[in-house]
């Protein structure tokens, strides 16, 4: 299953892509047309993907900001494309990767680096990658072996139905 992993930000968009790659998406751009720009990024690195798995916005920020509009545009994108994406609260990737749902970032690389030897250029990229490690862990193919602790992060997820599955 190739699955890539996205940490939408308006400021820099954090992806893991399907060979578990990381990138951040930057611009220089001013305002909406940052959009574009990220719109432009997710596509090419979502070209041959079967799932993605989206950091969800906080609870408090679901009906309105900036943010909300990365994620329509990213959401768009995926739906014209018929790949489907699931999201993963910011509380359900950190307790999966740390055992600590309010853990903090340095906590969250920290773990990557000690189960899988992975160092990131950011945050935005670490928690991509953790998305991606989930969603895989999930799909039967964990790229990390994280303890039952941690993994009943993954039971409150809307997991999508695929395909074969």
């Amino acid at each position: 299953m190739r699955v890539v992993g996205l940490d939408l930000s308006i400021t820099a968009t954090g992806i893991a892509g399907i060979a578990g790659v990381t990138y951040t998406v930057q611009t220089r751009l001013k305002g909406d047309h940052r959009l574009l720009a990220i719109r432009k990024a997710v596509a090419d690195l979502t070209a041959d993907c079967d799932l993605a798995a989206i950091e969800d916005l906080p609870t408090h920020a679901h009906g309105a900001g900036v943010t909300g509009m990365v994620h329509g545009v990213v959401r768009e994108l995926l739906l014209a494309r018929g790949v489907p994406y699931v999201l993963i609260t910011p509380a359900g990737v950190k307790k999966y990767a740390t055992g600590k749902g309010s853990c903090g970032k340095p906590e969250m690389a920290v773990a990557a680096f000690k189960r899988a030897g992975v160092e990131f250029g950011d945050d935005n990229q670490c928690d991509a990658w953790w998305l991606r490690a989930m969603t895989l862990d999930h799909l039967g193919q964990p790229v990390v072996t994280v303890p039952e602790s941690h993994r009943v992060a993954l039971k409150p997820v809307a997991w999508p139905v695929l395909i074969g599955e």
